[in-house]
């Protein structure tokens, strides 16, 4: 094996099964070319994608010319950014240009994005690979439509499972080791939902994190860009190279913790109770801290997103009504019901939680509660094409503007559930510092859906 085709120790060989960290090591050592670490992932998805559908469109051959050129520029000691080389898969949300970007709806299904949004700007810029478009619930709403564009990804772990949405093919792709890193968008827990139920990590960064430009607009009050990775160390390292922050240093004083268990439920608080134990035996003051009721503060925040995507595009939809899904169109329906009043009274439950929220923080470095308080439902609950709503912890720090992230904090039922760590507006760092320490201290993340027998199937085929 020659040098440059060399992967490090502590792998089984396959490139695609590093971290982002050893990755970018690799490649800088001239270990391993980005070109077959692109190979190592569409290999991946050619064998694997048919059982999970999470990519939508793959640019297979743009990918490729992208990894050489990452290739020739290390080669001639030009280094862009960590993400050099790297593979990234896009929601079908965040515009590419030249790519279809259709929004999982059928009244887009010929949208090609004329222009990169500024978030695949930056990505280029630092000559990451973009590898494709993962699939979104129906324009970032309401799902699994069976009416919508496209049939919507399969779980991972079990494919009767939903992945949970809108960021549906972002979480399948990471989940199903097709993709290091993608990006979802994240309005009412459309990055931390999908990761929970796909086992993975999700973070949504403080409001504003990233800009908005180029990404289908559906509240301008909640929407957040977000990204999931494999792993809590995998997110460090891609928002210390996306948005520039520093690489978080070790906690200096005894981290305080608040657990807002009234936010949990029966079935699953035994999960929690033990990540409140793993945190404290591992130097963590824990306190459990109550915050307001979460069904008022859902129902303001579900008024302000259904008044805001109405504004954004029902003019589209009432003109073409019969090119969307029952779901979509249901819910936007149900916008059209949020007078202006109620929108305002709406906006002031925002505030009055972010200020509440605020002050929750003034005395804990970070708060844990649920992401969802269930794990992934079957699909055959959904085959009416009504929506059914499963129970998140999620949109009040869209609310509010909070940095949170969802990590895997074990299993029921055969499914995973995920934990919420949210921190301070603007201290995205100590929120990745903390989910890090609750990594390292428990083997949750070391689990991954079996392909076992689909990867050696295509090796026989091959």
């Amino acid at each position: 094996m020659s040098k440059m085709q060399a992967i490090p120790e502590g792998t089984d060989g396959n490139p695609a099964d590093l971290t982002l960290a050893q990755m970018a090591a690799a490649l800088r050592a001239r270990q391993l070319s980005s070109v077959a670490l692109v190979r190592a992932f569409l290999t991946r998805i050619a064998d694997r994608d048919p059982q999970i559908g999470a990519f939508v469109h793959v640019d297979r051959d743009g990918a490729l010319a992208a990894a050489a050129a990452a290739d020739v520029a290390f080669e001639g000691g030009q280094d862009n950014g960590p993400l050099q080389g790297i593979p990234v898969a896009i929601k079908d949300v965040i515009d590419v240009a030249g790519w279809p970007v259709r929004w999982g709806s059928s009244l887009w299904q010929h949208r090609v994005a004329m222009q990169d949004a500024a978030v695949v700007k930056n990505l280029r810029e630092q000559g990451a690979v973009l590898l494709g478009v993962v699939a979104t619930y129906e324009m970032a709403t309401v799902g699994p439509d069976p009416s919508s564009l496209y049939a919507q990804p399969r779980n991972p772990w079990n494919a009767d499972h939903i992945t949970g949405g809108s960021s549906s093919g972002s979480a399948a792709a990471v989940a199903g080791g097709m993709a290091p890193l993608a990006l979802g968008t994240d309005t009412g827990g459309s990055v931390r939902s999908p990761a929970a139920f796909c086992g993975v990590v999700g973070f949504k960064p403080t409001f504003d994190g990233f800009p908005m430009e180029g990404v289908m607009p559906l509240s301008q009050t909640l929407d957040h860009i977000g990204l999931l990775t494999q792993t809590a160390e995998d997110a460090a390292f891609a928002m210390t190279a996306m948005a520039g922050m520093p690489a978080s240093e070790g906690q200096s004083e005894k981290l305080r913790v608040g657990f807002v268990r009234n936010w949990c439920d029966a079935q699953t608080v035994q999960a929690y109770d033990k990540a409140a134990s793993d945190l404290s035996l591992i130097g963590a003051s824990v306190t459990l801290v109550d915050l307001p009721d979460y069904a008022p503060l859902e129902d303001a925040a579900c008024e302000v997103l259904l008044h805001e995507q109405v504004h954004n595009h029902w003019s589209e939809i009432s003109r073409a009504s019969d090119k969307v899904g029952r779901m979509l169109l249901d819910t936007m329906q149900a916008g059209r019901a949020v007078d202006d009043q109620t929108y305002a009274k709406g906006q002031a439950v925002v505030q009055d939680f972010a200020q509440q929220a605020e002050a929750a923080m003034a005395k804990f470095d970070v708060l844990i509660l649920p992401t969802t308080l269930c794990p992934a439902e079957r699909f055959d609950i959904f085959e009416d094409g009504k929506a059914t709503w499963t129970p998140m912890r999620t949109i009040p720090f869209n609310m509010s503007g909070q940095p949170a992230i969802s990590i895997p904090v074990g299993m029921q039922d055969g499914m995973p559930l995920g934990l919420q760590i949210v921190g301070a507006r603007d201290d995205d760092m100590k929120v990745l510092q903390v989910a890090q320490m609750f990594e390292r201290a428990t083997d949750h993340s070391c689990q991954n859906p079996d392909f076992r027998a689909v990867d050696i199937a295509a090796a026989e085929a091959q």
